[in-house]
């Protein structure tokens, strides 16, 4: 089992507080790494 970093476990437990699904998540995730990779 891979250990989580606390960070990103709490960045993910906020955005499903807020009523974001895995999906929008991933999607978010995915354009920011293209934008990233872009720059």
């Amino acid at each position: 089992m891979k250990r989580l970093d606390a960070e990103w476990l709490e960045l993910i437990l906020t955005a499903k507080r807020m009523g974001l699904t895995i999906e929008e998540i991933r999607e978010f995730l995915m354009k920011e790494t293209v934008q990233r990779k872009a720059q």
